[in-house]
């Protein structure tokens, strides 16, 4: 960096941090700064530049949050090596040995939806948990892995869902697969048929909407208030020919509801029961982010109430640990257990042996507990961070009410703001996030941003980041 001078102007208007992170961009573009490789630290680059740690430091941060840089911790910060490609230069001797970014890879986007804190995964204890594994492994645990999944691992979410949740049930019931969007699918196969009604969040969870949809399930909106799905108007609402009261299932998010955060009341949970065992229809359950609950008494899962067995309980490990796993699980009622073990059968189902035996050691040997308690007082720091940043950048341009739990802030826009406009100029300029009326089935009732915090690792990166989306909102 010295051999080539980064040429800073103070008596311009545009702020030094901005001017900084201009000329580090365009020592990439001109293949100055190649992936992969490590860039001064901090403090010596605003010795040599003669500049404030902050300053640079908001240069960085800024260059992060874009997919630019990459924090190695105590290795120091390297250019990334899946430069987004606008900023890629010509492939030079120096990048094309080994520096290339892998096909279909690339950095997480500031904000985006469903991620959990990639910075906080404790790697190191999954290294060595994993070639443990390694090591043991048999040759009967290199052959097919059982269809409904390893059985130690279904006996150790036995214990933590029991513990957790509240949730009774026994091995048999929990049903291994490799996603949210793979259990609802099960689902369908197993207790549905194509052009079967049900009810469904409005704003409601955009991957099961649209995995519903594929499976040909017809799908009944059904508003959400302060107290969760609204069961009256579930009752009452018609849709052409179709009543609502008809459906054959109902999928909730009763926790955190997915996405405006808020929890069901004890009353609609006992409603929504009610009129389950009434009309013989299936409740799904997808408690995604329920270990993530920042204040307040822990709320026990839809399932703990069930005593009719209408519940099926969906959970995954891709938003607690890392979506690259490719585990989730499904708890099915005991008289419903064969038909789904013939469906799994059927289609084919079996996730890989070795990761399910690393996460079955990682909950049993009490790192699971312990990460848990680490990312739930990480995150509602990241989450404090976000909202005083938008907050001062956006003003009374947004509303942010906060709830008890969760992985994302919902910013509320006027209702007259084109969110969907807004998120398509924020996907264009590096941002992630979603418009809230992009959940909606019907016209939207409200116009709002939805924004992750998780990935959002301090407050300097949440000013910058605010400071982004505040200018793409004039």
């Amino acid at each position: 960096m010295s051999n080539t001078p980064l040429r800073l102007d103070r008596t311009q208007n545009v702020p030094i941090y901005r001017q900084l992170y201009q000329r580090l961009r365009e020592a990439m573009t001109d293949g100055r700064l190649p992936p992969g490789k490590r860039v001064p630290s901090v403090r010596s680059l605003a010795s040599e530049l003669n500049l404030s740690r902050g300053t640079v430091e908001l240069a960085y941060q800024l260059l992060v949050s874009e997919g630019y840089f990459l924090p190695r911790g105590p290795a120091g910060t390297i250019v990334s090596p899946h430069l987004p490609e606008s900023t890629k230069p010509a492939a030079t001797p120096e990048t094309a040995t080994g520096q290339e970014p892998k096909p279909g890879l690339a950095p997480p986007l500031p904000f985006q939806l469903g991620l959990p804190a990639l910075d906080a995964f404790p790697n190191k204890l999954w290294t060595r948990l994993t070639h443990r594994q390694l090591r043991a492994q048999t040759s009967a645990e290199l052959n097919y892995p059982p269809p409904t999944g390893h059985p130690a691992l279904k006996r150790a979410l036995v214990t933590y869902l029991g513990v957790s949740r509240g949730i009774a049930c026994q091995p048999e019931q929990i049903l291994i697969t490799d996603s949210y969007r793979d259990s609802l699918g099960l689902i369908c196969r197993a207790l549905l048929k194509s052009g079967d009604s049900g009810w469904f969040e409005e704003p409601g969870y955009l991957m099961a909407r649209e995995r519903l949809l594929s499976e040909g399930m017809h799908l009944i909106p059904v508003g959400v208030d302060a107290e969760g799905l609204n069961i009256e108007e579930g009752l009452n609402v018609e849709k052409g020919s179709s009543r609502a009261a008809s459906a054959r299932f109902a999928v909730v998010t009763p926790t955190h509801q997915s996405p405006t955060g808020v929890t069901m009341t004890l009353a609609r949970r006992q409603a929504l029961l009610a009129w389950a065992s009434r009309e013989n229809a299936w409740i799904i359950e997808d408690d995604y982010d329920s270990e993530y609950r920042y204040h307040g008494h822990p709320v026990p899962a839809l399932k703990s109430l069930d005593h009719d067995d209408r519940v099926l309980y969906a959970g995954t490990f891709s938003k607690v640990l890392v979506p690259a796993i490719k585990l989730a699980y499904l708890v099915v009622p005991l008289s419903q257990v064969a038909i789904f073990q013939q469906a799994m059968q059927r289609l084919g189902h079996g996730c890989p042996t070795l990761s399910q035996a690393v996460v079955t050691d990682f909950i049993e040997e009490g790192h699971f507990a312990r990460h848990l308690k680490r990312m739930r007082a990480l995150y509602k720091v990241r989450r404090e961070h976000l909202r005083q940043a938008l907050e001062h950048h956006l003003g009374d341009r947004i509303r942010i009410d906060l709830q008890a739990g969760g992985m994302h802030l919902l910013a509320s826009l006027p209702d007259e703001a084109d969110d969907v406009t807004i998120a398509n100029r924020a996907a264009s300029a590096g941002l992630g996030g979603h418009a809230l009326s992009a959940w909606t089935l019907t016209p939207a009732r409200q116009s709002g941003l939805l924004l992750s915090f998780t990935n959002v690792i301090d407050a300097a990166q949440a000013d910058a980041l605010a400071a982004r989306l505040a200018t793409l909102l004039e």
